[in-house]
């Protein structure tokens, strides 16, 4: 079987719910060319190196054949220093070091009283679906509380959202039409925000939006449409990776319920259980706005310049040659390092807020839920291959404990 052939496999929707074993198989070729001309890199050691490597850029306008224009400048994430870094700095100011360092930390009491208003929801029953009732609305209400996102408009932009995240890189279906997809959501979404950037310019509140458009620091300012790119992005991201990793977790979990009860007996057993499903069951799969600036040999292969890079994230994160034992699920690892956040300049900006959000749901929910067990095997999973995580978990249990502090 030819490396091209299987990178395609695990795009096919039939082995969403395990691709693990073919990446084991990709892996056999570190850097493999396939048919379209872009080189994918599975293995730990030549992802770092790449994610490092300032010949390696994250803007597609560098690509021998850039992709058709999508109607908004690119966000930080799709730009390189020094553009990429003038942009986030801009972000940062409102979110975290060095401006706002303990940002995310001083929302904890606010997650954990979202989280336990919708643990408390599904209470009088003993059905319940994980992704709709507590991994989708829990990070979608946060996201929206601090970019100042009236949390009554999220029937409109999940739609736009679903639609860019499911269009995201590779996939199967027709790449026109799915570029078109993407285009009329991006175009739509960012039309919403830029209304409501221009209502927080008028009326500025104690929110991200407020502070992007009224900022004027060192870097100067944000543009009305860096406001909406970068607004975009924090939409999304900041909902649609952490629903994925909340989703898994509990996946997870239910299915080693032996860790269950250890949590239950060692709650800070939480920290190493989120860092360890990072890198057993990430939300981000893949990167594949990569492009190469220069000729790049690694892996005694040669990328040529402009050629379009794949760095296959989760592959890499199960890499045998970093780690021992790597499809075994383990908080006890000594030495829990993954890709589940990517690395470099790039290194994800919410990685702070993922982590604490999945601890604390995590946490809650299997301290509250008695007897916790899944309806179904694997469960229905959501089309992309990129961000990959269920479309539904529907789990039984006997009963919800009342809220308790744990200590």
């Amino acid at each position: 079987m030819e490396p091209a052939s299987i990178y395609a496999q695990i795009h096919q929707f039939a082995n969403r719910a395990d691709p693990y074993s073919l990446y084991a198989e990709l892996r056999k070729t570190p850097v493999a060319r396939q048919e379209d001309g872009s080189y994918v890199v599975s293995t730990y050691e030549e992802i770092v190196a790449l994610l490092h490597d300032p010949r390696v850029s994250s803007d597609p306008r560098n690509l021998a054949d850039p992709p058709p224009y999508e109607g908004l400048p690119p966000s930080f994430i799709s730009t390189d220093p020094p553009e990429h870094d003038r942009l986030r700095r801009l972000a940062m100011r409102h979110f975290g070091p060095p401006h706002a360092p303990r940002k995310v930390e001083s929302l904890r009491g606010e997650l954990l009283e979202i989280v336990t208003g919708l643990i408390d929801g599904i209470a009088d029953r003993t059905r319940a679906d994980i992704v709709d009732d507590v991994a989708y609305p829990f990070p979608v209400t946060v996201i929206c509380r601090l970019l100042g996102v009236p949390l009554e408009d999220e029937p409109r932009f999940h739609k736009w959202a679903d639609e860019v995240v499911e269009t995201l890189g590779p996939g199967e279906g027709d790449m026109a039409e799915r570029v078109k997809r993407r285009q009329a959501a991006v175009l739509a979404l960012g039309q919403y925000l830029g209304e409501l950037a221009e209502a927080h310019r008028k009326n500025p509140g104690d929110d991200l939006l407020s502070g992007l458009v009224a900022d004027e620091g060192p870097d100067g300012s944000m543009s009305h449409l860096e406001v909406i790119s970068t607004a975009s992005l924090l939409l999304i991201a900041g909902h649609e990776t952490t629903v994925n990793l909340i989703t898994n977790g509990m996946l997870t979990l239910l299915r080693n319920p032996w860790l269950i009860e250890r949590l239950r007996q060692e709650p800070d057993l939480v920290v190493h259980t989120v860092e360890e499903l990072l890198r057993y069951e990430p939300p981000v799969h893949f990167l594949s706005r990569r492009v190469a600036l220069d000729d790049i040999t690694i892996a005694g292969v040669t990328i040529p310049q402009g050629s379009p890079i794949v760095l296959a994230l989760a592959s890499g994160s199960r890499d045998p040659a970093h780690l021992r034992d790597p499809d075994r699920f383990d908080p006890d690892r000594p030495y829990i390092q993954h890709l589940g956040f990517g690395g470099g300049v790039h290194h994800c900006f919410g990685a702070p807020l993922a982590r604490l959000e999945a601890q604390i749901a995590l946490r809650e929910l299997t301290h509250r839920l008695v007897n916790p067990r899944l309806v179904t095997d694997p469960p229905p999973y959501r089309p992309s291959s990129t961000l990959r995580g269920p479309r539904h978990l529907v789990i039984e249990y006997d009963r919800v404990l009342p809220y308790k502090p744990v200590t």
